[in-house]
């Protein structure tokens, strides 16, 4: 009995002298290669700033056409575009606003956050990979045909010291919005419609003006691009709204804390209604 007492204890002290020796040299190892941590950029963001993330989709415009997207808008992939987007914000409570138009979405960060020490490597590969992960999630969704190969997107991070600043930044791509679908639907409309190949479309735009390319939508098709729905001249705004909301009040909105909008977010009534950069 004594043996088997002194056997049990010895195997004990050996057990833990193993363990610490090899924590020992764990540890000497660490300490050996953890220099190679000090070849890590820096890139944390300046604070106080406006933290923007931008998505683009890679090479869509192959994309679009191996989809049988509509054209010059195709609504499947544009509410797609905002049921990604709305992942994103559902992910990180600390995006305030988002913006997307055609291929594109912008995350506003708010200015005081400090998620991920404001890394903007990790900010920007989380939002692109939620974001990608989120489309091939719900394409299913929104399309009736299978993905036939993997969608990507890139990203970029840029900073905007005042808010200002960041509502030029919204402006501009909304504007953007504006000319690229106003050339589209002419170009298109020429195309379907006018029966005019690729080619002899661009050339009949070329050196148009937005009243020219207007004018040719209301006189020779009929079309007042006005009329245009929203979404396609406006782009969609994501915002969030806590307020508590009966069934009819939730129609339009990706969830109940987010609402999908499309409205003009360069004059100051949208900003005046939705408190959000104050």
């Amino acid at each position: 009995m004594i043996a088997a007492l002194v056997s049990t204890k010895l195997h004990h002290l050996y057990k833990n002298l193993f363990w610490r020796s090899f924590s020992t040299k764990f540890a000497m190892a660490n300490s050996k290669f953890e220099y190679v941590r000090n070849f890590e950029t820096d890139d944390r963001c300046l604070p106080n700033t406006w933290i923007v993330v931008r998505v683009d989709g890679r090479g869509f415009h192959r994309f679009s056409e191996k989809h049988e997207f509509a054209k010059p808008n195709d609504k499947r992939s544009l509410d797609l575009m905002g049921k990604a987007a709305g992942r994103v914000m559902t992910e990180f409570k600390e995006i305030c606003l988002a913006y997307g138009q055609s291929d594109e979405f912008s995350f506003v960060f708010k200015r005081d956050m400090d998620l991920h020490k404001r890394r903007a490597s990790k900010l920007m590969t989380s939002v692109a990979s939620i974001f990608t992960s989120a489309f091939v999630f719900h394409w299913p969704q929104f399309f009736d045909i299978p993905l036939k190969y993997p969608p990507s997107f890139d990203g970029r991070v840029v900073l905007y010291p005042t808010t200002q600043n960041l509502r030029d930044y919204l402006s501009w791509r909304q504007a953007d919005c504006h000319i690229n679908n106003l050339y589209n639907t002419a170009f298109w409309t020429l195309v379907l419609k006018g029966n005019l190949t690729n080619a002899e479309a661009e050339k009949r735009l070329c050196g148009t003006f937005a009243n020219d390319k207007n004018e040719i939508l209301f006189s020779e098709f009929g079309i007042n691009y006005n009329n245009e729905p929203q979404l396609f001249r406006k782009g969609t705004v994501l915002v969030r709204d806590k307020k508590k909301k009966n069934e009819e009040e939730l129609e339009g909105r990706l969830t109940k804390d987010i609402l999908a909008l499309n409205e003009d977010i360069i004059g100051d009534a949208f900003w005046n209604n939705h408190k959000i950069l104050d």
